[in-house]
């Protein structure tokens, strides 16, 4: 897969602090990745649970291939990159996010 550059001047004009920024798109990242990873973890188990016979858990030694997990694994890869999409977001003002100096003190 092509690498895409990012030009940081407009990163930089899309989002006022840079730093923030990037901090901002690692964390959208992280949140996308952990979303996909879900959404991967139930499509491929309920996989796992239509195949799922006494013979073949005996059998572990030999793994054969589901046609099915198969085709659900290739659909994610072709996907865009969570770190792409992260940025996207950041760079379209469809993230929202505050500094924790903004966060009123806590009441005692």
């Amino acid at each position: 897969m092509a690498i895409k550059p990012v030009s940081l001047e407009q990163f930089h004009e899309e989002a006022g602090n840079i730093y923030e920024a990037i901090i901002v798109a690692a964390k959208r990242s992280r949140q996308l990745h952990d979303e996909i990873k879900i959404e991967l973890n139930q499509r491929l188990e309920t996989i796992k649970q239509l195949s799922a016979t006494p013979e073949a858990e005996e059998d572990v030694e030999t793994t054969i291939t589901n046609p099915d997990q198969l085709k659900i694994s290739l659909e994610f890869e072709k996907r865009a990159k969570v770190t792409e999409t992260a940025l996207i977001d950041v760079m379209a003002h469809k993230v929202e996010f505050r500094r924790k100096s903004d966060e009123p003190p806590a009441e005692a």
